[in-house]
C-alpha cells in the first residue's frame, strides 16, 4: 500500500468515527422502541430533517469534490502511482457507497413511518 491509500484509510476511520458517534446517540434518544423492535408511529425523527441529514449532505459534497479532483488529476495525465490519485480513488469509492445506502435506507424507514401514520389511506 502506498502513502495515497494509507492516509485515505485514515480519513475514512476519522469520518466513520464521526458519523457513529453522531448517529447511535440520536438513535438512543429519538427512537420509540416497543418490544425491542421500532415503533414507526410514535418515531417523529424520520419524517423530519435532522443532524444525521446535514452530516450526509456534506459527506454527498465532499464525495462530489473528490470525484471531481480525481478527474481532474486522471485527465491532466496522472496515473494510479500519483498518492493523490489513490487518496481521491479511494475516497470517493468509500463515500459514494456509504451515500448510497444511506439514500437507500432513509427512503425505506420514511415510508415506513408514512405507511404506519397513515396506513392504507393514502391516495
Amino acid at each position: 500500500m502506498d502513502t495515497g491509500w494509507i492516509v485515505s484509510l485514515i480519513v475514512v476511520g476519522i469520518w466513520m468515527v464521526v458519523i457513529l458517534s453522531i448517529m447511535i446517540p440520536m438513535q438512543r434518544k429519538h427512537l420509540v422502541r416497543k418490544n425491542g423492535k421500532i415503533d414507526y408511529h410514535q418515531t417523529k425523527i424520520f419524517l423530519r430533517w435532522n443532524v444525521f441529514d446535514t452530516l450526509t449532505l456534506c459527506l454527498v459534497i465532499y464525495t462530489v469534490i473528490c470525484v471531481q479532483a480525481l478527474n481532474l488529476l486522471i485527465s491532466s495525465g496522472e496515473s494510479v502511482e500519483n498518492v493523490y490519485v489513490q487518496f481521491f480513488t479511494n475516497q470517493s469509492q468509500a463515500w459514494t457507497i456509504v451515500a448510497f445506502l444511506y439514500l437507500f435506507f432513509r427512503l425505506s424507514i420514511t415510508l415506513k413511518t408514512i405507511n404506519a401514520r397513515f396506513g392504507e389511506n393514502i391516495e
